[in-house]
């Protein structure tokens, strides 16, 4: 069938094949989502429907208390067979896979993640291991995960992506998700707003690279993320509809990016922020906030990249004098030095996709300087860096650097050095090109470390 003209609702997106004006044609294989007050009531008659008996649940402690223990009581008295694992140890790693292989019955027919984050990540690579179908019951909303197709991993201290698998079903029980953690609510809003410059990402790409655009998944991620915001000021009072909202919201991105095909119309350079934030506090040996936190605080930071850029009057000739005395052998050494352990994989990337050879970088100059007055009226649609910082704070969610574990040294090397994460072109890479990355970067910075106004009331 023909991809709908405006935006739907989440369900007639399910499980159907679509015909674009982009030249592709979309899918997601996502079969059901029950999202509501008592969801979790509708998981026997979702497994039934779907032709599945004997369940494999993965849980850890606490996503067993919240939610797991309830799924069993549901399942044993609508009489479907099932068995949880409880897991001591939650890691993305070789021992949690060999514990589930151990103890998965031989028959299971289904598994079922019982939370969201590493249970969601690791029972999708291991159900797409084991050729076993997979459920999500999510005990939070905080990313737009749930949907997605691919499983992060650390491979050589670099978070690496690999194949895995789409859930035929999602449950999320508003009663359970409102009583999430605050933090992890405010970081499910966090990664909706990420999707205003993932968005402009995509666009400036198609602007300099022509790179392939999807008009019909831009705006139904644009849409979904516009309405879900509109109420986010009432997120903070845990309203199970706006809970709700969110949860759809969140799943509704990662359908998109199913149709597509991949993460493009969700995750620009706000992501790459997250991810290198990941792999330099993985290696320090601390915790990260959660995901959404991240992107909530590097897309702050990149919409003042972009107001920096709107103010300044760009000189070609100097970005094309810059592109041709491109030194390989410094920035290698430039990369050795800022992501340590990860940088042989960031060497390796940079050798297959050629993001900033010099070749490249002149042509894309050339379009840029063509374009400069379309590139300017979609840096101005974007919306106001104080306006999500102010939302932001009323829901007592982090909006400056230093809120989330980020020194001034660690900003400047994200600002400087992020957008190497990934071949993907965003407008750091645009700010590169141009050789005003660095300059720009030095006037976000000077702004942080000017102490915000104290908020007043009346």
């Amino acid at each position: 069938m023909k991809i709908y003209d405006t935006p739907r609702p989440l369900a007639q997106y399910l499980d159907r094949h679509f015909q674009c004006g982009c030249g592709k044609e979309h899918y997601a294989p996502l079969k059901m989502v029950r999202i509501g007050k008592n969801a979790l009531e509708e998981l026997p008659e979702g497994i039934r429907r779907l032709g599945y008996g004997n369940v494999f649940l993965i849980a850890d402690r606490i996503t067993y208390e919240i939610a797991g223990k309830t799924c069993m009581e549901i399942l044993e008295k609508s009489g479907i067979q099932a068995r949880i694992q409880v897991l001591g140890h939650v890691a993305f790693d070789e021992a949690t896979v060999g514990e589930l292989l151990i103890h998965m019955p031989m028959d299971c027919d289904l598994l079922i993640a019982v939370g969201t984050g590493t249970i969601n990540d690791m029972t999708r690579f291991f159900s797409f291991r084991t050729g076993r179908p997979f459920f999500t019951v999510a005990t939070a909303a905080p990313m737009d995960g749930f949907a997605s197709s691919i499983a992060a991993i650390y491979v050589n201290h670099l978070k690496t992506t690999f194949p895995a698998q789409t859930p035929e079903a999602i449950f999320g029980d508003t009663d359970i998700l409102k009583n999430a953690p605050y933090p992890m609510i405010a970081a499910g809003l966090g990664d909706l707003l990420g999707k205003f410059t993932c968005l402009c990402d995509w666009r400036l790409s198609v602007l300099v690279n022509g790179e392939h655009y999807c008009p019909a998944i831009a705006e139904l991620v644009e849409t979904c993320a516009r309405r879900v915001l509109k109420d986010a000021h009432k997120a903070g009072s845990r309203d199970p509809g706006v809970i709700g909202d969110i949860m759809e919201g969140l799943v509704l991105s990662g359908v998109a990016m199913s149709l597509y095909g991949n993460s493009r119309s969700a995750s620009g350079c706000e992501h790459h922020m997250s991810h290198y934030w990941e792999m330099i506090f993985e290696q320090r040996g601390k915790r990260p906030v959660p995901h959404g936190t991240q992107v909530s605080v590097g897309t702050v930071l990149a919409l003042k990249l972009a107001e920096a850029l709107r103010e300044r009057e760009v000189d070609f000739a100097r970005a094309r004098r810059a592109a041709m005395s491109y030194d390989r052998k410094a920035w290698e050494e430039k990369m050795e030095e800022v992501y340590g352990p990860a940088a042989q994989g960031i060497l390796d990337l940079e050798r297959k996709a050629g993001k900033n050879d010099t070749e490249g970088r002149l042509k894309r100059i050339d379009a840029m300087e063509e374009k400069w007055g379309e590139i300017r009226e979609l840096l101005e649609g974007l919306p106001p860096s104080g306006h999500v910082a102010e939302l932001l704070t009323s829901l007592e969610a982090p909006s400056r650097p230093e809120e989330i574990g980020i020194d001034e040294e660690l900003l400047r090397n994200t600002l400087l050095y992020c957008k190497e994460v990934r071949p993907r072109y965003t407008i750091l890479q645009l700010l590169w090109d141009l050789d005003i990355l660095e300059e720009l970067s030095e006037q976000v910075i000077a702004k942080y470390r000017k102490k915000p106004e104290p908020q007043t009331t009346e």
